[in-house]
């Protein structure tokens, strides 16, 4: 088939575009003919056709002016399906990848200060953005759409008057493969984190929607707690020295504490975080959490962790919880995650209601700090990019052949 597939721009940490790569590369290699328009591009796989749609203008105007143009670029040449990935004017199959832009403003008033709340949404690139969802969803302008969760499809039923039956679930897929071969005791000593040590790994760019500042604090809350501990232990140990020469100077044997310990059941002070992505790091961080800035090699970062931690306000569904499962972490992520629905609770993760409940998510941390050396489930079929690939040629494919009848 000759495909037209459509995504404004390249950024080498996206996962929206990481994921159109592999996508591309499998197309070429199954025989199709893709071509690729973008506003910007670097390293489009080799037998790709790449047509440049350069747009200029201001944040709030760009979209609009990219939907405009690249609806005109495509319809020069004749294609079998046109796949956008944007929120574009006339496609084929529409993959709404990014979720629904309403939503994601709804849970930015939920979490944000009171004060900032009346202003979310309210600026001109967020009226836009709306327009063009909306005629995205649009029945006339979209024949088929691709969700990767069933939250993304309550969310499009909810707000829109799509058919249903028009609307298809293809889950994420990863490099099964790729994210079994990290190398642990290598990328551990690369961080300096010793073996004893319970590593948490957060992924991902754009940190304020996927609730890094959540972890932080309750990384804060640990090391409180730590603290805690520690100065009880000491208390107990002074209250039970003074015990033992009461006893000994009244002639009586040493009290029995019942082989008590004089530390916390579970070490907070061993527990590390390492954040890959990019982002302002905070100042007040704790001096347990390491920025590690983008790792192309993040299966590495993978193969160190014990504990993968994601909690954002909204995501359609986190490629890199794929990612850390496929790796074998457990995963702690919130139910505004999408990618969540392939998570067993309690089996090889835990979805906590409130991202912003710190003191569940510390608790969770806890839960599964001790049971540490049990291994995680992992469904390979369920998580391969393979099986994502052919679910989404089956899709292409529907739609070619109804475009030709």
């Amino acid at each position: 088939m000759k495909l037209a597939l459509i995504r404004r721009q390249f950024s080498a940490t996206g996962g929206a575009e990481l994921y159109l790569q592999r996508l591309l590369g499998a197309l070429v290699k199954a025989g199709h003919e893709p071509h690729l328009f973008a506003e910007s591009w670097e390293g489009a796989a080799e037998g790709v056709t790449l047509h440049r749609v350069p747009v200029s203008g201001s944040r709030a105007e760009k979209p609009m002016r990219f939907a405009n143009a690249v609806k005109d670029a495509v319809a020069r040449e004749k294609f079998d399906c046109i796949f956008s990935l944007e929120r574009t004017l006339q496609q084929d199959v529409y993959r709404a990848g990014d979720g629904v832009h309403r939503v994601w403003l709804q849970r930015r008033r939920e979490f944000a200060p009171w004060w900032k709340r009346p202003f979310i949404g309210r600026g001109a690139f967020h009226r836009n953005m709306k327009w063009l969802e909306a005629q995205t969803f649009d029945p006339a302008n979209t024949r088929h759409v691709i969700v990767n969760s069933e939250m993304v499809r309550r969310e499009i039923l909810e707000h829109f008057q799509f058919p249903a039956e028009r609307i298809h679930l293809v889950r994420n897929g990863v490099d099964v493969a790729r994210f079994q071969s990290g190398k642990r005791a290598e990328t551990r000593a690369r961080f300096g984190v010793k073996e004893d040590e319970f590593l948490l790994l957060f992924v991902g760019s754009g940190w304020e929607r996927k609730g890094l500042g959540f972890l932080l604090q309750a990384m804060h809350m640990l090391a409180v707690q730590g603290l805690a501990d520690r100065l009880m232990a000491g208390v107990r140990e002074f209250r039970d020295a003074s015990a033992a020469v009461s006893a000994q100077l009244a002639g009586l044997p040493a009290p029995d504490h019942g082989g008590r310990r004089s530390e916390s059941s579970i070490p907070w002070n061993k527990v590390k975080l390492l954040v890959v992505g990019k982002g302002l790091v905070p100042a007040d961080a704790p001096r347990t959490v390491i920025f590690a800035g983008a790792m192309p090699d993040v299966e590495n970062a993978c193969a160190a962790a014990d504990l993968f931690v994601f909690l954002p306000i909204y995501e359609p569904s986190a490629n890199v919880v794929f990612e850390a499962l496929a790796a074998g972490l457990p995963v702690i992520t919130s139910r505004f995650n999408g990618a969540g629905e392939v998570i067993e609770a309690g089996r090889n993760g835990t979805i906590l209601t409130d991202p912003a409940d710190v003191t569940s998510v510390v608790r969770s941390i806890g839960q599964w700090w001790s049971r540490r050396f049990t291994s995680t489930i992992v469904d390979e079929r369920q998580l391969s990019m393979e099986r994502h690939v052919v679910e989404t040629m089956q899709l292409l494919e529907l739609a070619a052949r109804e475009k030709r009848e």
